[in-house]
């Protein structure tokens, strides 16, 4: 199969999977480009509640396939564009992953909101293998998701570091094991998918620092009917029905 990001939605869940199996899931430059507008697209979708990124097979994504490159391509601007449109996509963000995980697989990763793996899985942030300078925002990105001192170690030294290390460093969020990975992201996209959206899209502007939206999601709560919804759903002893839709990109 040609490389291609290939999507799907169902249930509330858009899954969009890397797919280039003869080079382990390497985004190639054209790849690269269409992921800020696929992720638009998914994102004005009213029947999108959750995007699981996930790459085909047993692979997540080894990276750059440096050779679709051409001469009048950036490819740390091409990269960094897809990062940052993933990182500003409105719904809940989950990385599904399986084998390599590594450099660019790595910088798609981090900007997903969560990350569940599977056991056996590998990561890495390859740029001093190539002297390549890392972009200033995916490192801030990976420094503020690993820490500043895991973020050195993995870009000093472009090693490769386990599922078990990237569990404990912070950049895993669930491990699993061998064959588990679908059934639990399936498990938890469906809690997700529960839950209401205008909590999920206010909690995210938040804690990615956007605190000037205060005032904005104080009078969307307010006009949304969610809030007293959860409460006698609550008190009712029955599964809320949440009804707000964010407002028009």
């Amino acid at each position: 199969m040609d490389a291609a990001l290939l999507h799907r939605v169902a249930d509330g869940v858009a899954t969009v999977v890397v797919s280039h199996p003869a080079k382990r899931n390497a985004m190639t430059a054209d790849m690269w480009r269409g992921l800020p507008d696929l992720l638009s697209g998914l994102a004005a979708d009213p029947a999108v509640r959750v995007l699981v990124l996930t790459g085909a097979g047993a692979t997540f994504c080894a990276g750059a396939d440096i050779s679709s490159l051409t001469g009048s391509d950036d490819p740390q601007a091409l990269a960094v564009a897809a990062e940052e449109a993933l990182a500003a996509f409105p719904k809940p963000t989950l990385a599904a992953i399986r084998g390599f995980c590594v450099g660019g697989g790595s910088q798609l990763a981090a900007a997903c909101d969560l990350r569940f793996a599977e056991e056996g899985s590998s990561y890495g942030v390859t740029p001093a293998k190539l002297g390549i300078v890392y972009p200033a925002s995916s490192t801030r990105r990976l420094a503020a998701l690993v820490g500043p001192a895991t973020a050195k170690y993995l870009l000093f030294s472009a090693e490769l570091i386990d599922a078990d290390r990237a569990l404990r460093t912070g950049f895993l969020d669930e491990l699993l094991p061998a064959g588990e990975l679908d059934k639990r992201v399936a498990e938890f996209t469906r809690i997700l998918t529960s839950r209401s959206a205008l909590t999920q899209a206010a909690a995210k502007e938040f804690a990615n620092g956007r605190e000037d939206r205060d005032a904005h999601w104080s009078a969307q709560a307010a006009g949304s009917g969610d809030t007293a919804e959860g409460v006698a759903a609550f008190l009712e002893r029955r599964t809320p029905d949440f009804t707000w839709t964010p407002p028009p990109r």
